[in-house]
């Protein structure tokens, strides 16, 4: 079976790593859409017309498709599933498992701006983190800085101190970009929070759509 792997840019190239060590009898194809990068500033109408084309076209080759990209995710899976003929396995921003965790009752979601706007994200605070404080911290500028390596520590550093001044005991990775600098986000921590993101748990969610396949 040949499994599409789908991001704007480089951050999905993790989640590629994590379905290839979960799936090794599997291939893997990886596609990025790095001219249109970042994802996170743009409307729902603009991705959904950037990536409908780059999804059918991997359909072609794929029996089953990773959105590795919470923004588009979060935006756009609902119209992309009835235009893309085969399933999509996506990633949104761990909000349920962050507001289980949390034992200060306080939550930050790194995530881009579009993903943070999106009524899916809206929805899931709702449901799972209504009686917690869930704080946003400014990282709007990261996914295009990581995907060009011009990224520094104190970029990254100062709204995550911010967060854990504030009180938060749970980080969340709500872009896969950020899981390029997930080692920094956790030196940085340093053991005042728990950092989480989803690789394993869209591997699972792939194994249960790949046995039904």
């Amino acid at each position: 079976m040949r499994i599409g792997v789908f991001d704007s840019g480089v951050g999905g190239l993790s989640v590629a790593g994590a379905v290839r060590q979960a799936f090794p009898e599997h291939e893997v194809e990886y596609v990025e859409d790095s001219e249109n990068i970042p994802y996170g500033t743009k409307t729902p109408e603009r991705l959904l017309k950037l990536t409908t084309p780059i999804l059918q076209d991997l359909a072609t080759r794929c029996q089953v498709i990773v959105i590795a990209c919470n923004t588009l995710t979060t935006n756009c899976i609902t119209e992309l599933r009835e235009v893309v003929p085969v399933p999509l396995v996506g990633m949104e921003p761990m909000v349920k498992p962050a507001a289980e965790r949390t034992k200060s009752g306080v939550i930050a979601v790194c995530a881009t701006p579009a993903t943070l706007r999106s009524e899916r994200y809206h929805y899931l605070k709702q449901t799972y983190a209504s009686d917690i404080t869930v704080l946003e911290p400014d990282c709007s500028q990261w996914a295009l800085l990581i995907q060009h390596n011009q990224l520094d520590r104190e970029v990254v550093s100062d709204p995550i101190e911010e967060a854990l001044r504030t009180g938060a005991d749970t980080i969340v990775l709500g872009c896969t970009h950020y899981h390029w600098i997930e080692e920094l986000i956790r030196e940085i921590v340093d053991g005042r929070a728990e950092v989480i993101q989803p690789e394993q748990a869209v591997a699972a969610q792939l194994g249960r759509v790949i046995a039904n396949l």
